[in-house]
């Protein structure tokens, strides 16, 4: 985030010394990105955070994409299998070179730390709640809360119950920063007021005491191209201050504001996050356009440059029929696509939707897994005609 924040206890400059009580140092980390050119946070310990006592072995891991064909498609990933915690239960679904789409249906919380040291990550929280513990301290979360993980966070997800109480996560993991957009800032970097959300609504990690506990702490850090697992000797969560505008934070799609005008708007007016390769957008519930000879459906359209992938989170999306929660639709460039068969006209006259749905749209062409074609509903790519 391009805000300020400070919590916890901080020496009155930068780099000078911090002591403790007993006269030992801290030891200041900075955290920053592009270099030392972006946006940074200080952070410091009560031992220095290079302590690894164990390298363990390099899992290799890549993306693979399944031979699928061009087309639309639509993902049943309320079907996948729960399985694991919040990283090894993950589901890759679409990716390409900016961005990874997984689902996780998580069985158990996170027992070891985790650090992915090369994208940053975008959970929406479908279902479930619970805390995302980090050396920033910790936030709580809730079902339609998106949480930004900047790379380089340490973390952990403690879920609040567990069997049938299990959160459902559709994670994002991207190549570049994940930022608020662009045209909703001024020039310092504030929200505007036209924006339709602002700081007010981002919540931020709230610093707990700092852990000062010795021993075998593994944490599993996330690379491009696989896994490497390390053993620390000091618990990560010994921070007794930090500030910056580096960090973790979290903001509801229930405080997303919609944008509505007479007639229909693009997607662009529900626009909520940017990346250097894709855009991420919240459907809200919302009045229709109110033009007398509205139509409220989105119109037929060739978005030529964007592949669509759109998750219905809850609600009856006003588009589309034969969709359940939790289900993923798939758009691709070089095909139009629009509302089935009854929801063009159908829709006039209509004066709400209730929906619910986050929408990723990229500008380089996906690549489906063999666990999405998995859970495929072969005959969706048909239905604008067989629904007739």
């Amino acid at each position: 985030m391009s805000f300020y924040q400070r919590q916890g206890e901080l020496p009155r400059k930068r780099h000078i010394a911090f002591r403790r009580g007993d006269g030992r140092l801290h030891c200041e980390e900075l955290i920053s990105r592009d270099g030392f050119s972006g946006t940074y946070s200080n952070l410091y310990h009560l031992a220095m955070p290079t302590r690894v006592r164990e390298a363990g072995a390099f899992r290799s891991w890549r993306a693979e994409a399944a031979e699928g064909g061009h087309g639309a498609r639509h993902i049943r990933s309320f079907a996948l299998p729960r399985a694991g915690d919040f990283v090894s239960g993950r589901r890759l679904l679409f990716f390409n070179e900016d961005v990874l789409i997984h689902k996780v249906h998580p069985v158990v919380g996170q027992e070891e730390f985790y650090r992915n040291g090369h994208f940053d990550e975008l959970v929406y929280v479908q279902a479930g709640k619970g805390r995302l513990e980090t050396q920033y301290g910790s936030l709580e979360f809730l079902p339609g809360d998106y949480l930004v993980i900047p790379r380089g966070v340490i973390c952990r997800l403690a879920f609040a119950e567990e069997g049938a109480g299990m959160p459902s996560l559709l994670v994002v993991e991207s190549a570049s920063a994940i930022q608020t957009p662009r045209r909703y800032r001024n020039a310092f970097g504030q929200l505007q007021e036209h924006s339709p959300y602002c700081e007010r609504d981002i919540r931020v990690p709230r610093l707990q005491s700092p852990r000062e506990e010795q021993g075998e702490f593994p944490v599993r850090v996330r690379l491009r191209h696989g896994w490497q697992e390390l053993v620390y000797d000091r618990h990560p969560f010994d921070v007794v201050g930090w500030d910056g505008t580096h960090y973790p934070w979290a903001f509801s799609i229930h405080d997303f504001e919609p944008i509505v005008g007479r007639v229909h708007q693009p997607p662009t007016v529900h626009q909520t996050f940017e990346a250097a390769g894709f855009v991420v957008c919240s459907f809200v519930s919302r009045p229709f356009d109110f033009h007398p000879e509205a139509i409220p459906a989105p119109y037929p359209h060739s978005n030529v440059d964007s592949d669509e992938v759109l998750f219905y989170s809850s609600g009856e999306f006003m588009s589309r029929k034969g969709i359940h929660e939790e289900s993923l639709t798939y758009h691709p460039m070089g095909l139009a696509h629009g509302p089935q068969p009854g929801r063009y006209d159908g829709s006039i006259g209509q004066k709400e939707t209730t929906e619910l749905a986050v929408m990723i749209d990229t500008f380089r062409p996906l690549a489906i897994s063999a666990e999405g074609l998995a859970v495929e509903d072969r005959e969706y790519a048909l239905s604008w005609v067989r629904d007739g």
